[in-house]
């Protein structure tokens, strides 16, 4: 089921939903994010939060890492990696594990 924008926080462990992968579109050069119907393009920093989102780490522990991998203020990119999820659950392409 996919997940509801409302309910995403921190805590939420999610995953890409049924259905929806990371793709290299060479056409364009860049990778997106293939849905049935639709696709999103990303950029770097969008692939990696795709990536990381493997229904294991929670978002707060995913902005964690990333904050120490980029040395990174972790209030900041924990407001960005939770904006993407919730963006993500709007366009119905995630789904929360817990």
């Amino acid at each position: 089921m996919t997940a509801d924008a409302s309910v995403i926080s921190g805590p939420s462990v999610v995953k890409l939903a049924r259905g929806v992968r990371l793709h290299d579109d060479p056409v364009r050069g860049r990778k997106v994010l293939l849905a049935p119907e639709r696709a999103m393009a990303l950029d770097d920093i969008a692939v990696l939060i795709v990536q990381a989102l493997d229904g294991k780490r929670s978002l707060d522990r995913i902005a964690a890492d990333f904050a120490a991998e980029f040395d990174a203020p972790v209030v900041q990119i924990t407001n960005d990696v939770s904006a993407f999820a919730k963006e993500l659950a709007v366009r119905r392409m995630l789904e929360i594990v817990e």
